[in-house]
């Protein structure tokens, strides 16, 4: 079934209407880091310190601003969490490295991007005590997976769940305290041990989706209906099912 682009524009609307969106620019004056973000609340007096809401920390891919991933925004709203869009990459960073091994090339560029993560968690528990940070899901595309990887790899495994959009470098942590979702594109593999094998999505709480005829750069707003619509359909059913396994049928 081909849903009409109109559908999409409502509920954007919808959202629009009952969310609250603000946009800030953090300072971390330890390293002398501005970090762009926006935080989007679910509809109005949802979130109260007697009933905080869940936080999800969405960090985009290399290149693509933070807020061009509203689809996704909009369905972590749906299931009634606040939303934290994070902006890694500024005009004065050194390139990504495009040389092997990654992990040792891109680790300056991870390790930034994760101490973002870090600063917008502890600058924020503060000022919005109506939010649960102890209930905290990343979600993160492209290099965004990665440098959401590598918080929990290097910074802290004090994360509920974690769910990436085809990040290819950094390993997906072997953790059974946290649920991971990985939706894959169809264009471009995964490096080495980044991915589960069989006996390892077996042993943890881990299911990866692979996305037919999806191609790793339309995962963002500007990518097919199509390919929203299948995302945002995994995430849904990740974000309400509590077996894994069911996910992965």
């Amino acid at each position: 079934m081909v849903i009409p682009r109109s559908f999409f524009i409502l509920i954007f609307l919808l959202f629009s209407f009952f969310s609250q969106a603000t946009q800030q620019v953090l300072f971390d004056a330890k390293r002398q880091r501005p970090i762009s973000i926006t935080i989007t609340l679910p509809e109005k007096n949802k979130c109260k310190t007697s009933s905080p809401c869940h936080v999800a920390i969405v960090s985009s891919g290399y290149g693509v601003l933070h807020t061009e991933y509203q689809f996704i925004t909009d369905t972590l709203l749906n299931n009634q969490f606040a939303v934290v869009t994070v902006q890694h990459q500024r005009e004065t960073d050194p390139p990504l490295s495009i040389t092997q091994p990654y992990l040792k090339t891109r680790a300056e560029n991870w390790q930034r991007g994760a101490e973002n993560i870090r600063y917008v968690i502890n600058t924020l528990t503060s000022s919005y005590p109506e939010l649960n940070f102890e209930h905290l899901t990343l979600v993160g595309h492209s290099n965004g997976g990665d440098i959401s990887a590598w918080y929990i790899r290097n910074i802290s495994k004090h994360v509920h769940a974690l769910i990436t959009l085809d990040h290819r470098r950094v390993p997906l942590p072997r953790l059974k305290n946290i649920r991971v979702l990985s939706i894959r594109g169809a264009d471009f593999p995964a490096d080495p041990n980044v991915l589960y094998t069989a006996k390892e999505l077996e042993r943890y709480r881990a299911c990866v989706v692979t996305i037919e005829k999806s191609r790793h750069n339309d995962m963002t707003d500007h990518g097919p209906t199509w390919l929203k619509v299948a995302i945002n359909k995994s995430i849904n059913r990740f974000l309400n099912i509590n077996s894994v396994d069911s996910l992965c049928i």
